[in-house]
């Protein structure tokens, strides 16, 4: 397996430690204002799902795995997991809804995701940085309150909350960030 420096890593990465293969959950590079700048990383064992820490030198190596990444269509979610199906092959493949994590409250019917697989073990789903959904429930718009700072909670079709501007109400498809379910514009269809 190829070496990299541990600042290159990302979120799906999978790296190679001791002999076992993890996938990289988070990373963040610090840099103190005094000593050495590191890489922390929050990976998940990939034979048993534990959880683990790792703090590398910026500029350590660490083994990286390639994985095998295919575009999937999203069918269904039930007690097993998510079920998505290979356009290409029409393989379906089931992943844990764990390896997906917060964000299969976004997955929709037909949705194309990009899924990183090892030796046919699913390990990380990349979702669409966006994606419209419609707005169900929100406060009323009050008079004299300006655009410019004030948001109001509302609930998307999705069951998620989130803040939006005075100006959309309940009925209104908005696109939402799949990384942290911010409200960033009205759809425009």
């Amino acid at each position: 397996m190829p070496k990299v420096i541990a600042s290159s890593l990302r979120k799906g990465n999978a790296v190679e430690i001791d002999g076992k293969l993890y996938v990289v959950l988070t990373a963040q590079n610090i840099h103190p204002g005094k000593g050495t700048p590191v890489t922390q990383l929050e990976l998940r064992r990939i034979t048993d799902g534990v959880k683990v820490s790792e703090r590398f030198r910026t500029t350590e190596m660490v083994e990286r795995a390639f994985l095998d990444e295919r575009e999937y269509t999203f069918l269904y979610e039930d007690g097993e997991g998510c079920h998505f199906l290979n356009p290409e092959t029409y393989e379906q493949i089931t992943v844990p809804k764990d390896v997906i994590g917060e964000q299969s409250v976004y997955l929709t019917d037909g949705m194309t995701v990009t899924i990183a697989t090892h030796n046919g073990v699913p390990l990380a789903v990349t979702l669409p940085p966006r994606v419209v959904l419609e707005v169900v429930e929100t406060e009323p718009v009050t008079k004299g309150q300006t655009a410019a700072a004030s948001y109001k909670p509302a609930k998307l079709s999705n069951g998620v909350r989130t803040m939006v501007p005075p100006h959309v109400q309940v009925g209104t498809r908005i696109v939402v960030s799949t990384e942290d379910g911010s409200y960033l514009e009205r759809a425009k269809d």
